[in-house]
């Protein structure tokens, strides 16, 4: 039983530990990009945008696309059952714009941008190079954190909304092939069934979900213990930290904008 307690004790001080160290990691980053916007250097910013965003728009567009045309594909299937299968555009217009786009995209840009920067900054923990800059009073920080965070937020956008194209494209072309409909009604029954809200509300999530996994991949790297054993742990935990948070934020501000 005292062990049992004892467990309970450790688990929840480890993580209030982690909280606490999240979110101080995360004010000082935030102190750097607002207050002190001129002490960033531009090139490291586009860089990362460079990294970030350019090189994910090949994955995002393939994930999109094939999970559009699935979309597509298992709803018309159970549309034809009832004779509505010319809505399988808005259905699928709808659901990418409201969820599907920002989701897909912070997965996949969790697994691989998520990844690299916790690997990345997880490497020069251990190499000691995060401690050298310390000692010559460089701020990590300043360096190594917010030109990520700044490019993650500015980029996530962009592929949420390449990712919704793409996705509605792979709905367009199950619409042409297997239900014989001609382009310009596609388009229109997928417009139609549209608002503003939903497609404002998908990239606002996605503001949200870039905070996270720019913070969770950075907070990993930055706490790496145990050599090349440990970046290997903390990239597995900031990839499985990011993608669960992502999912409960996710429900949480879906609950905000069309439940409360």
């Amino acid at each position: 039983m005292l062990s049992l307690i004892g467990y309970i004790g450790r688990t929840i001080r480890t993580f209030l530990q982690h909280v606490s160290g999240f979110f101080w990691l995360f004010g000082q980053t935030l102190s750097w990009i607002f207050l002190k916007p001129y002490r960033l250097r531009l090139k490291p910013i586009f860089q990362q945008m460079e990294f970030i965003g350019f090189n994910s728009i090949p994955i995002v567009c393939f994930v999109s696309l094939f999970f559009g045309l699935t979309l597509a594909m298992l709803t018309s299937y159970q549309l034809e059952k009832v004779g509505s299968e010319l809505l399988v555009g808005g259905l699928v217009g709808v659901a990418f714009t409201r969820e599907l786009g920002p989701l897909l995209t912070s997965l996949v840009i969790s697994a691989r941008v998520g990844a690299a920067i916790t690997a990345e900054l997880g490497t020069m923990k251990v190499g000691e190079e995060i401690d050298a800059l310390d000692t010559m009073a460089l701020e990590p920080v300043r360096f190594l954190i917010a030109p990520r965070l700044i490019a993650i937020v500015l980029m996530l956008p962009l592929l949420v909304i390449l990712s919704n194209i793409m996705g509605i494209l792979g709905g367009y072309i199950i619409g042409f092939t297997n239900l014989h409909m001609n382009t310009g009604f596609y388009f229109r029954m997928t417009f139609d069934a549209m608002v503003l809200k939903d497609i404002y509300t998908g990239l606002f999530k996605s503001v949200f979900f870039a905070f996270i996994i720019g913070m969770v991949g950075s907070y990993q790297g930055f706490i790496v213990r145990g050599g090349a054993e440990g970046v290997g742990r903390a990239t597995t935990t900031s990839v499985v930290t990011s993608i669960e948070l992502v999912i409960i934020v996710d429900a949480f501000l879906n609950a905000v904008f069309y439940f409360i």
